[in-house]
């Protein structure tokens, strides 16, 4: 199978169960919001060495929002609810309430349940916080030297679908990642999908535990490293590659995962230079769910 003439190999993307979170932040510029929703996020990238995995899914309009102002929609994702909950009151508490003119609010429309975390949150204004009700949210204002923080009362979480990905091979490191950042723009668009890397784009991709360490949990995958495809056996790294970078989407959905792949692929593969996709996975073996390439299309 070839897309924009860009061979897109016979194999799957094998993902997992994750709990899904889906914020709101709004303030009173773009900007502001833009950066609260920055540090919302931070130390997000996989949960084999950090406490979540999150991003920012997309920028909401002023007319779009509750109160009026413009905002961005972030997710916070974690394996367990209990961690989950956690990270939320963490990430909310010192990323956003720390933040200037910022409020939170729930985005999850279809949550499997909800979690206290603007009722916990509130107990910060020493008794003289207020609940509100805002679009027909009950929300609490919580009093701050530069004026009141605002922030939901609960927080639906969900089942959603980690690990959603795909190989970008090019000729050069140049090809691969000028596609890598194709890629991640595309997948902007699709609402309810984050690509939790630095700038969406992995650079590290890693294999389970550790052919030499038996400390590690994890470690290089050494079959996809480009400079070791002349010393490695069974080297996954075709003769004419010397680019490769990996694209990571987690998402509220299978669906959106799917929709995010697809159109990431096709953004990739529309620059010269791109000679391969590919995707990670274990067997099947580990992961709830396998994305078969050639069936998003």
């Amino acid at each position: 199978m070839e897309i924009n003439g860009v061979e897109i190999e016979d194999t799957f993307a094998e993902a997992f169960g994750i709990q899904v979170s889906r914020i709101l932040v709004t303030a009173a510029t773009k900007k502001l919001a833009k950066i609260a929703a920055t540090e919302a996020t931070g130390y997000g990238t996989s949960v084999i060495g950090c406490p979540a995995e999150a991003g920012i899914d997309c920028y909401v309009p002023p007319e779009e929002t509750p109160d009026g102002r413009p905002g961005y929609m972030i997710m916070i994702c974690n394996m367990s609810k209990k961690k989950l909950d956690h990270e939320l009151l963490e990430r909310v508490g010192m990323c956003l309430l720390t933040a200037a003119t910022t409020a939170a609010f729930d985005a999850l429309d279809d949550a499997d349940e909800k979690l206290n975390v603007g009722f916990k949150l509130k107990f910060f204004g020493d008794g003289f916080e207020k609940e509100l009700n805002i679009d027909g949210r009950t929300v609490y204002s919580v009093p701050i030297m530069s004026g009141d923080f605002l922030v939901e009362g609960e927080f639906g979480i969900k089942s959603g679908i980690a690990g959603g990905n795909f190989f970008i091979m090019g000729d050069s490191q140049s090809s691969a990642l000028i596609a890598a950042e194709a890629a991640v723009d595309a997948i902007g668009a699709v609402k309810g999908a984050i690509t939790p890397f630095p700038g969406g784009v992995v650079a590290s991709g890693s294999k389970v535990g550790s052919n030499k360490y038996k400390f590690l949990g994890a470690s290089t995958n050494e079959k996809m490293c480009v400079t070791l495809k002349d010393e490695v056996e069974d080297s996954d790294i075709p003769a004419d590659v010397n680019g490769v970078y990996e694209i990571v989407i987690d998402g509220a959905s299978e669906e959106a995962v799917k929709e995010a792949m697809k159109v990431g692929i096709e953004a990739a593969t529309k620059v010269p230079g791109i000679l391969k996709i590919s995707a990670g996975n274990f067997g099947g073996n580990l992961g709830t769910c396998n994305i078969k390439l050639h069936e998003i299309f």
